[in-house]
């Protein structure tokens, strides 16, 4: 009689769940995906704030941007801008680092020092 219980009690829980989803809808519209409808005309690449950036997808009436953060907010970039494309290729080359010296300390750890 208890597992039966049980059983009526996880049902209602897996359908409870489920029905919370469907309510709330799928992940991806509780966090809209930013959308740039036009890009930046002002030269702001003295402007950014650090080295991350988000790229986003044309998608619908969005433009394939870069958002860079700046003291007035984000603003949208075109891609193929040379400033933006060299902001982006230093910002993986540290990326890049960081991951390798990480590799290093921990291969290091696990070998206990030899190479």
């Amino acid at each position: 009689m208890s597992s039966r219980i049980l059983y009526i009690a996880l049902f209602l829980f897996f359908v409870s769940f489920c029905c919370s989803e469907v309510k709330r809808g799928p992940s991806k519209q509780r966090h809209p995906r930013p959308c740039c409808k036009k890009y930046s005309e002002a030269v702001v690449s003295t402007d950014v704030i650090g080295h991350t950036y988000h790229e986003v997808p044309a998608h619908a009436l969005c433009f394939k941007a870069l958002i860079f953060k700046t003291p007035n907010g984000h603003v949208c970039v075109d891609p193929k801008e040379e400033w933006a494309q060299k902001r982006k290729l230093i910002n993986m080359t540290k990326h890049l680092r960081c991951k390798l010296l990480y590799i290093r300390i921990w291969s290091h750890r696990f070998t206990g020092g030899v190479q």
